[in-house]
């Protein structure tokens, strides 16, 4: 590959602190340690609150239904035989780099197709993370473009201390539209701030396999510590540990501004979680507990986050 796209962001999870001075290089450098400490603690407090979140809705779950699990399977199966291609040519060879976007696009294509295109589909919703351009973030990860360009817009525009975000539903009149302009890498400017928070949500909801689904209904109904859930996430592949990192930290910075946006850390997981796994739906018990009056009368509740 040659070069590599850097993405950086402002918030509770990349900036650096200067060190200066004689008299006090010691103590700012301890200052640093503090925050970073801070910092790492927040999160995996913040990891925590998710794989509760997952893990009470299970055992609600297996309550209701009675604990049996039950497996689809199909009574008949369709065949069909497909003929072999014929006249086949060999005109040209277009690969996709993660990266670079396409290599080797005809020249007659690269009106149509732009080189550096967010996804190798025609969509960035619905695909794997495997087949999109992807970026660094401020810690490293590589992640989709698409999430990190909707994460500056929603962070410059003051998304983050909005009332509700990643909470309140957004109109739909906006999001074909939105999703239309994202499909080519392009995120509007005239973008509502819910509008945006609701569509990186669907961008987790809407993948092939949850961030979460490597790990077994068992393994996270038996993760009770935040050091448990640290233990836990070590076992998920590079990229769905890249894309829950870069979560984690996405929700750390909306707890930050808790003061503003009415989201503690127990909200917002709990918002997040269900759009992190493909399990059946977490969230059919915690439905019959809370109605949508309570929802909307007390969003610092506890179960006031339904996605």
């Amino acid at each position: 590959m040659t070069g590599l796209v850097m993405v950086t962001k402002g918030g509770g999870c990349g900036g650096g602190v200067g060190v200066g001075g004689k008299g006090t290089k010691g103590t700012k450098g301890s200052e640093l340690q503090d925050h970073q400490e801070q910092v790492q603690n927040q999160q995996l407090s913040m990891m925590a609150f998710v794989l509760t979140a997952i893990r009470k809705s299970l055992v609600a779950c297996r309550i209701e239904d009675g604990g049996d699990d039950v497996i689809p399977t199909s009574s008949t199966l369709h065949n069909m035989d497909i003929g072999w291609p014929t006249n086949v040519q060999h005109i040209t060879h277009v690969t996709f780099d993660r990266f670079n976007g396409f290599l080797g696009l005809p020249v007659e294509f690269e009106v149509e197709i732009p080189c550096r295109v967010p996804s190798a589909s025609a969509s960035v919703f619905g695909v794997s993370a495997e087949s999109m351009q992807l970026s660094y973030d401020s810690k490293g990860n590589s992640v989709p473009t698409i999430l990190l360009l909707m994460q500056d817009r929603l962070y410059s525009q003051g998304g983050l201390k909005a009332e509700g975000i990643f909470r309140i539903n957004p109109e739909n009149s906006q999001e074909e539209h939105v999703r239309d302009q994202l499909n080519r890498g392009i995120v509007p400017d005239d973008i509502d701030v819910h509008c945006l928070a609701g569509l990186i949500k669907a961008w987790f909801r809407e993948l092939p396999s949850g961030v979460l689904d490597g790990l077994s209904p068992e393994q996270v109904l038996q993760c009770n510590t935040e050091e448990e859930s640290a233990e836990l996430v070590k076992q998920l592949k590079p990229t769905e540990a890249a894309l829950l990192s870069w979560a984690v930290g996405l929700m750390a910075d909306v707890v930050e501004e808790e003061d503003s946006n009415k989201m503690n850390a127990r909200n917002i997981a709990m918002v997040f979680a269900p759009n992190m796994t493909q399990m059946s739906d977490p969230f059919d018990s915690i439905d019959a507990c809370c109605t949508s009056d309570e929802l909307a009368q007390n969003p610092n509740h506890e179960n006031a986050a339904r996605p």
